[in-house]
């Protein structure tokens, strides 16, 4: 089978060749610009800055050379601006926390305070308060809280809904190009269209803009929920509205050549429970995800993709029944995220994307043979009649030892029969 071949037999729950490998394809299956250097010292490519092309999370581009060596079937397109609202172009160096120097945008404007902590500012304009901090001591950026004081008795729907707008005509052209360049790879087309977010926490504080209002500290989110319902249900509604108009514009430019879809990163789990209730989940979540995934359903072949974290195991029902064919990032180590249980009960309505090994203790913590034997147990109950794509728990963080990356590539590479790497 071609890449893009053996993820579409496995997202449609038929048995591929072999296990389908993704790494990068999404902002929550890359690997940290960290990871990628070390990878490409171990394996004796070129050596060269690389590119910071998700900087809130300091995810690194995956070259060629080295996707062939990781087997990646995938190919990310992306929206042209990052989460902080500059766009990935103009490259320029940067000396990090850690000492890497890596290759950033050009209006990736930062400011050092006394103690070494790095401050961004929204669309790189560096005369306004800054968005996020990545401690001196840290490998990625935390958002800052920047909420103006909040009259509840009288919120202003306006106010929540600034970054919601209909496509340019300069971003469709930018759609199609990426489309088609990714077509050209062979490999299986993951779109990231942006504009649905639906209540994702990393979204939520406004990252990208200059001065934003309306409900946007983290904590009020979530107490909205529950003290406002109605509110974020409004902000929820005219959200999928603009959502879908956006959608029939980038359909008619891009057609089915996307294979997947990333719909929404909001999460619904923590490590032991979930976020909401099962009522909240499908009063105030479900129609707007159906309304969503009905329309890419009726109207394309995507396949729709659902990130959440954490323990969700009593909400995957719903997440089927919401119309999501994929579900990432199959947290294995949060609570009844058992993956021999989640495959029987769920696996053949639902495509696992991740959960291929435990990001919060195997890889980074555990030996290179207990990051082997995982991975095999793993892939063994995953990829049973279809429905799995290799890849971590979430991205590969900044420390995690090289020899236990390589010890999970070659327990994939083993199961599929291929021959290991050294």
């Amino acid at each position: 089978m071609t890449c893009k071949e053996r993820i579409q037999a496995s997202v449609n729950h038929r048995i591929p060749d072999k296990v389908p490998v993704d790494f990068g394809a999404t902002p929550v299956t890359g690997i940290h610009v960290l990871a990628i250097e070390n990878l490409r010292k171990y394996f004796n490519l070129p050596d060269h800055p690389v590119k910071v092309n998700e900087p809130y999370q300091m995810l690194g581009e995956i070259e060629d050379d080295l996707a062939e060596i990781l087997g990646i079937d995938t190919v990310p397109v992306t929206p042209k601006n990052t989460m902080f609202g500059f766009p990935n172009e103009g490259w320029k160096e940067f000396k990090t926390p850690w000492g890497q120097e890596v290759l950033v945008p050009e209006k990736f404007n930062v400011t050092i305070d006394d103690h070494g902590d790095v401050y961004m500012y929204p669309q790189g304009d560096t005369t306004v308060e800054p968005c996020a901090k990545m401690p001196v001591n840290g490998y990625f950026f935390d958002a800052l809280m920047r909420q103006e004081p909040i009259d509840h008795n009288n919120l202003n729907l306006e106010d929540n809904l600034e970054e919601f707008t209909d496509i340019s005509e300069e971003d469709l052209d930018y759609f199609k190009k990426e489309v088609d360049k990714a077509c050209s790879t062979g490999k299986a087309v993951v779109a990231n269209f942006g504009g649905m977010a639906l209540g994702d926490i990393a979204l939520v504080p406004g990252l990208d803009m200059k001065h934003p209002k309306g409900i946007r500290d983290v904590t009020e989110w979530y107490m909205a929920t529950l003290m406002h319902p109605d509110y974020v249900a409004a902000i929820f509604d005219y959200e999928t509205d603009i959502a879908i108009r956006r959608l029939e514009k980038i359909y008619a430019v891009v057609g089915d050549k996307v294979d997947v879809a990333y719909i929404c990163g909001t999460d619904f789990g923590t490590q032991n429970s979930q976020f909401c209730s099962e009522d909240t989940l499908l009063s105030l979540y479900g129609p707007y995800y159906k309304k969503v995934t009905g329309w890419i359903h009726e109207h394309t072949s995507w396949k729709t993709f659902k990130h959440s974290c954490g323990s969700v195991e009593p909400f995957i029902k719903d997440f089927i029944d919401f119309g999501f064919d994929i579900l990432n990032p199959v947290q294995v180590s949060a609570t009844g995220m058992d993956p021999q249980h989640l495959k029987s009960s769920f696996g053949q309505h639902i495509t696992f994307w991740g959960g291929g090994v435990d990001t919060q203790h195997t890889l980074p913590f555990g030996t290179p043979k207990e990051v082997k034997d995982q991975v095999l147990k793993h892939c063994e109950i995953f990829s049973r009649n279809g429905g799995f794509v290799f890849n971590t728990v979430h991205n590969i963080q900044a420390n995690v030892p090289v020899e236990n990356i390589v010890a999970m590539l070659n327990a994939v590479r083993k199961f599929n029969g291929e021959e290991e790497i050294k």
